[in-house]
């Protein structure tokens, strides 16, 4: 079994291989409930971070996918609705 710090060396390693900073247009036609559900996944993980290869993602790394949840509310005009959950979801 490898170590974390193994496990994130070699995603670091993949991540930085030939053509992984090339930019891909993704196409996605989803219900809005699932943009929803999504935006809130992703905002979740990057929370608690517990998985070994996000705990080494770099600040950038995270903005930018924080960028693509918010991309994601924006075009599915969902963006006041997730405001007004976390809102009343707050503890």
């Amino acid at each position: 079994m490898l170590s974390a710090k193994d496990v994130t060396v070699i995603f670091e390693t993949l991540l930085a291989s030939p053509g992984m900073g090339d930019s891909v247009k993704v196409s996605l036609v989803q219900p809005r409930k699932l943009i929803l559900l999504l935006a809130k996944v992703i905002d979740a993980g990057l929370k608690s971070r517990e998985d070994t290869l996000l705990t080494g993602m770099d600040t950038a790394t995270v903005d930018a996918v924080k960028g693509i949840a918010e991309d994601l509310l924006k075009k599915a005009g969902l963006t006041e609705l997730n405001e007004k959950i976390a809102l009343l979801t707050q503890k």
